[in-house]
């Protein structure tokens, strides 16, 4: 053991480095290095911790080492999964030093799970969450109208998966009225236009909602697994019907959904009726009642032939008294299923042309057309559309393109 002498002792304590300069000159040396300053690195997180500030705490380890690691709110914002201790994952950050402890520590900027897609672990992760939650839960599905008389379409005004819709309505059932309630349906912004849009939907005097998208990768159709459209719909009034992508694809919005159909067409088929079924099915319904009806009088007629063989029979005022009270009652009968035959069909004409009427086709033919902007929106009041817009005119058979030149009273307006 050596010992120092006094002047030694005084000599080294001018030149000795204080431990804030030691730290610094160690900071200096590994946040001045370029490989430290933007790297990958792999490990296991364990120690987690999602502060209420919003930033993350955590050490990355291996079989030899731990990373203290921090990544900031603003980071975490873009973080597409939740982080969770034992989940491996890569880690893009940089090296620097932590002056009040004396420790060096990695400051991320992204993280990716290692193994599997981000996006798909984020899926499975709000799927799961939401599942115990219960709000997938089959005792919550609502059932769809069995004869809607309006249907609102909740999807882009410019995408396939409108005229795909379109097109398998008007086949089915031109009579069911069809009301499209615009939105975003990919990009940062989708999700809050889907939420507004389903809200809208329940105004305007739907009885079934239909939620679609065409097809396209998971990230196009990322909007369809945000938190809060699952919420939107099931705080929808209405029953919603989910027709997003292909028939391979699921979202969350189709478990959140009251039905769930394999393309946006598919959801058009399950929500509108088949005429031609709806008539076979009043065809055969008044052809049940005749035989119920037929039978009935077999019925009488077999009994009243047992009557006339018995010894009942025998006074002859008796027996005709007893033929024609069932002779009239087979009469009655008779009459009562043309009469139930005839309402049936009636009440089908009478259903047919309410919504016949309800048709926008029908509006369109009787002389009216719909004004929209460029994005969709429609024009409802001149304020609308200030003089210089472009708009587009639907007619009945075609369309117009054309720019407002100018303003002028409208027919609700009062007299000045």
């Amino acid at each position: 053991m050596s010992l120092l002498r006094p002047m030694q002792t005084a000599v080294l304590a001018e030149s000795a480095l204080s431990v804030s300069q030691l730290t610094l000159l160690v900071k200096g040396l590994l946040e001045g290095d370029p490989a430290l300053r933007d790297f990958w690195v792999s490990g296991e997180i364990s120690n987690f911790k999602h502060h209420t500030s919003g930033h993350m705490y955590f050490t990355l380890k291996d079989e030899g080492a731990v990373l203290r690691c921090v990544m900031f709110r603003s980071q975490v914002q873009a973080l597409r999964f939740r982080p969770q201790n034992g989940l491996r994952v890569l880690l893009r950050g940089r090296i620097g030093v932590f002056e009040r402890d004396g420790a060096y520590q990695c400051y991320g900027q992204e993280m990716a799970p290692a193994g599997t897609g981000a996006l798909h672990l984020a899926f499975e992760q709000l799927r799961d969450r939401l599942a115990a939650e219960g709000l997938f839960a089959e005792g919550l599905k609502r059932p769809l109208p069995r004869l809607p008389r309006r249907v609102a379409l909740v999807t882009s005004p410019t995408g396939a998966a409108l005229r795909d819709m379109l097109r398998i309505a008007g086949r089915r059932c031109p009579a069911v009225g069809l009301v499209l309630v615009p939105a975003l349906v990919q990009g940062p912004d989708a999700p809050a236009s889907i939420v507004q849009a389903l809200v809208l939907a329940a105004a305007v005097g739907a009885d079934v909602v239909i939620l679609a998208r065409g097809g396209g990768s998971l990230e196009e159709l990322w909007a369809f697994n945000d938190e809060s459209v699952a919420r939107a719909i099931r705080a929808c009034p209405l029953p919603v019907v989910s027709g997003v992508g292909h028939e391979t694809d699921f979202t969350i919005a189709d478990f959140a959904a009251d039905r769930r159909a394999p393309t946006p067409s598919g959801a058009a088929e399950v929500v509108v009726p088949d005429r031609e079924a709806l008539r076979a099915e009043i065809r055969a319904l008044a052809g049940a009642a005749g035989k119920a009806v037929a039978g009935r009088i077999r019925h009488l007629r077999q009994r009243l032939l047992a009557a006339s063989r018995g010894p009942l029979s025998r006074p002859e005022a008796a027996f005709t008294a007893s033929r024609t009270r069932l002779g009239h009652a087979a009469a009655r009968l008779e009459a009562a299923g043309r009469a139930r035959g005839q309402r049936a069909r009636a009440d089908w004409r009478s259903a047919a042309g309410r919504l016949h009427a309800l048709s926008p086709l029908g509006v369109l033919g009787r002389g009216f057309s719909v004004c929209r902007l460029p994005d969709g929106r429609l024009v409802r009041r001149a304020a609308d559309a200030p003089p210089g817009s472009a708009v587009e005119v639907l007619l009945q058979v075609g369309r117009l393109h054309a720019r407002i030149t100018a303003h002028g009273p409208g027919i609700g307006d009062s007299a000045p």
